[in-house]
């Protein structure tokens, strides 16, 4: 199936051609605009106690690139002065950081533990000095730590799955070698209980080395967003969505509590989809006949899983505001089982498959989905995703998105791997590096899936020169013959 491809779209004229031809209401802008233009992105933005001092979001990183001990290596914190320099004024947690060493979603990610005080203490560091060094002065920047525990995708050890799961979910046991039977893999209560005491003592961390705000990571399928579509699973932690919350809302209370100066977000996939199958084809979900009506999703149509059902989360955005989260990060879906629907791309990663819709088509389902969010809980800060496959018409997009009010502020991720200075080029002359500009190719997605560390291999000269990127290539080819 063949797509028009973004960076042969020559004009904004032309991408609303194409958002026509494709039934799309998406606004874009003309041009791009200057701070001194009148940019919307420009704008500053109160968030709990902080003015943040624009628009620009920069979504937390996973990478594979730490220490095996969790203390970040010179890649950790190249990428986190890069978050610096990029001229957004929120850093949206910057990385995501493991609660527990057997929560780690790879062998070298970030740990958020008592162990790696100093190393987190210097991410912060390293990030602040870049962002004063570029624009004299750190006015105005908000910047959080993710706490995560990977729940169903733990790879603490190896690149082997060890999971950690709320429930047993008949399709992704099956998708992911789970045996159904297996009790050992299920999480307690007391593990729970467990589990919320590591997630306080990382922000009591945070705290002390003087983030502004704890993003409580509930997205892409990993162990808190699992949790709240738990609905088979007995006691305090299943059931009823007061029971699937009870950990999430737990966690925020106390961490409320015990930190009280510390501002507490939630990233939260906003809705979910059916596990599509692993192909080098067009993707196919998997067959879901024999769990029909599908009850093992949040956010999801149990009738026609294949569409968001947006009332139990929109239940859920009121409940966070009454727990006094300050502000969200809304995404969806999950990169190990719909990356199709998280993260449209044209070009699949390793684990994935061929797009089975126009790649715009995702993008203005998250933007869409973000817009009601927004109008059912307009006093909630709230960060919208899925912009970069937007590539040159990103910030087109992303200034009338804000100007009408649809969101806040608008995150970035894969693209500031490419391309992280994207704001302060936009802000300051309203134009863009072309050449920079990421184009999906899912390399920074497959490295890691593959045990090699993470970064933009095709655009970024850092990367391309390391020995990393010939062994990347190399995979690239075995994935391509397998396929064919």
């Amino acid at each position: 199936m063949h797509y028009s491809k973004i960076a042969q779209i020559r004009t904004v004229t032309e991408l609303r051609h194409r958002l026509s031809e494709l039934d799309i209401q998406l606004p874009v802008d003309d041009e791009i605009l200057t701070s001194e233009g009148g940019s919307p992105m420009a704008t500053s933005l109160r968030i709990g106690s902080l003015v943040v001092g624009n628009r620009w979001c920069i979504h937390p990183m996973e990478g594979w690139d730490a220490n095996p001990d969790g203390s970040p290596s010179p890649y950790t914190l190249r990428r986190w002065e890069n978050f610096g320099r990029s001229g957004a004024k929120l850093i949206w947690g910057g990385e995501a950081a493991a609660v527990q060493p057997a929560g780690r979603a790879n062998p070298r990610q970030t740990l958020a533990t008592s162990e790696n005080r100093q190393g987190l203490a210097l991410l912060r560091q390293h990030l602040m000095d870049a962002h004063c060094q570029a624009f004299g002065n750190c006015d105005g920047l908000c910047v959080g730590l993710q706490l995560t525990h990977s729940g169903r995708f733990c790879r603490p050890n190896s690149h082997h799955l060890e999971p950690r799961i709320a429930y047993h979910h008949p399709l992704l046991d099956a998708k992911f070698g789970i045996d159904p039977n297996n009790r050992d893999v299920l999480l307690s209560d007391d593990d729970v209980y467990r589990l919320i005491d590591d997630f306080v003592v990382s922000a009591r961390i945070a705290d002390d080395l003087g983030f502004d705000f704890v993003d409580v990571k509930a997205c892409h399928g990993y162990l808190l967003h699992e949790f709240l579509s738990a609905r088979v699973r007995p006691g305090e932690f299943g059931g009823d969505l007061s029971g699937r919350t009870n950990v999430l809302r737990t966690i925020i209370g106390r961490i409320r509590n015990e930190c009280p100066a510390l501002m507490i977000g939630v990233r939260l996939s906003v809705f979910d989809i059916l596990p599509f199958q692993t192909s080098r084809e067009i993707g196919r979900p998997m067959d879901y006949d024999a769990t029909r009506p599908y009850e093992y999703g949040f956010g999801v149509d149990p009738h026609d899983p294949l569409q968001p059902q947006l009332d139990e989360p929109l239940q859920l955005l009121t409940m966070l505001q009454q727990w006094g989260v300050v502000a969200v990060n809304l995404s969806c879906g999950s990169p190990y089982y719909n990356p199709h629907i998280q993260r449209p791309a044209i070009f699949p990663p390793s684990d994935g498959y061929l797009p089975p819709e126009d790649p715009l088509v995702g993008v203005a389902r998250q933007i869409n989905v973000a817009r009601a969010c927004k109008q059912h809980v307009p006093a909630m800060p709230m960060v919208g995703t899925g912009y970069t496959y937007l590539q040159d018409y990103l910030p087109h997009v992303a200034q009338a998105v804000v100007r009408e009010g649809w969101i806040d502020s608008v995150g970035l991720g894969r693209m500031v791997l490419s391309y992280p200075e994207l704001p302060a080029d936009t802000l300051r002359n309203g134009t863009m590096q072309r050449k920079r500009v990421c184009r999906t190719f899912s390399d920074c997605t497959t490295a890691p899936r593959n045990g090699i560390i993470s970064g933009c291999y095709p655009l970024d000269d850092h990367y391309k020169d390391l020995p990393e990127s010939e062994q990347l290539k190399r995979l690239k080819q075995q994935y391509k013959r397998a396929g064919e």
